[in-house]
């Protein structure tokens, strides 16, 4: 659990990232719209720090795990609070500044708008993680040696030529690594070139007890891109996470795979782990998460986005909307049931990380 605490500070930066370009999705497409925002928030819980700016107040709040932002007709008793606190402000606003009052169209791309820049935000960080770092080659040279761990200790440097292990040839970096992750907790003989030189290496790989394979601790070589090449690598990469992601939730469905779900303890524990290999990991952890976070939002269930999509097709279908008493009720029972369940997957990603 000390990995945990240590691990936080990168959590809050990346849910930060996370939920501040979902809540910038519905807030854009609200102000375009001409819908009245009431607030715009990053977490929940205490108010920490905020400002008014025109008529939105802008706030931070205590529990960094998401966000909201409070639109003119999405509450009528809500509305009503506004009114009484900021009459001077709020007496002029008609329904032409209601979120109800839009179109099903507009009230549709506000809603989706959120999970969409999860989507955008997952191209630009993978995008950014090419334009920095380049694109990952084949090479059979130590790109990085990560500090602490057994290539390390033992001597291996950046820019080795590792030319052999256990004296078979290793003439890619797939060699090297299906050499190594065989090889958990067993001593190895690792061969490389230094310049003019030939060094011979006793290493012994670290069993990672994720998935159980021997690892010593150095990257790969990369090769620097441009900014379009790195634009355009970042969307196709978005695209093939999105769509194994989709296959994944699907054969989880039909039971063709077990269901796998991690909370926010187990999370926050990967994204340290990912920090201690580099920056670069952490980038393309925090695509990932966005992609599953954008995914998830779309779903039908009551509380999240997907369902309130849902509800507003079906107006669209009925030509009238769902009764709002109805709707918000459905929508509450939802949100506790999903607040249930992240109780349970933090409950079990403790007792696993404990174990």
């Amino acid at each position: 659990m000390t990995d945990w605490v240590i691990y936080l500070p990168y959590a809050v930066i990346v849910f930060g990232l996370l939920v501040l370009f979902h809540e910038l999705g519905h807030f854009a497409l609200a102000k375009i719209t001409g819908v009245q925002v009431y607030e715009f928030s990053i977490g929940f819980g205490p108010r920490l720090a905020g400002f008014r700016r025109g008529e939105t107040v802008y706030n931070l709040r205590a529990v960094p795990l998401g966000g909201f932002v409070r639109m003119a007709g999405m509450d009528p008793e809500e509305d009503l609070r506004e009114q009484a606190g900021l009459a001077q402000e709020i007496n002029n606003t008609g329904t032409e500044k209601s979120f109800m009052h839009k179109s099903v169209p507009k009230r549709m791309a506000i809603i989706a708008a959120g999970p969409l820049m999860n989507f955008v935000l997952a191209v630009l960080l993978f995008s950014l993680s090419f334009l920095i770092f380049g694109l990952p080659t084949n090479k059979n040279v130590v790109g990085k040696v990560i500090k602490g761990k057994p290539a390390a200790q033992v001597g291996i440097k950046p820019g080795d030529v590792i030319t052999r292990i256990n004296n078979t040839p290793t003439k890619t970096w797939l060699d090297i690594t299906d050499i190594i992750h065989k090889n958990p907790n067993k001593k190895i003989e690792i061969e490389v070139k230094r310049g003019q030189e030939t060094k011979v290496f006793q290493v012994v790989p670290e069993k990672d007890p994720e998935d159980q394979w021997g690892k010593i601790g150095i990257t790969y070589v990369t090769q620097r891109l441009g900014l379009w090449t790195s634009l355009k690598l970042g969307i196709i990469k978005t695209y093939e996470v999105l769509r194994i992601t989709v296959d994944f939730i699907g054969k989880m469905i039909v039971r063709e795979m077990p269901v796998q779900l991690s909370g926010p303890v187990r999370i926050t524990y990967e994204l340290g782990k990912a920090a201690e290999l580099g920056i670069v990991f952490l980038i393309n952890i925090a695509g990932f998460l966005s992609i599953q976070i954008g995914l998830f939002n779309l779903l039908p269930i009551p509380a999240l986005d997907g369902s309130r999509l849902m509800f507003l097709g079906l107006e669209g279908i009925r030509g009238t909307p769902i009764e709002p008493a109805k709707e918000n009720f459905i929508h509450l029972v939802g949100l506790a049931l999903l607040l249930l369940l992240m109780v349970v997957i933090t409950y079990q990603d403790i007792i696993q990380m404990l174990s």
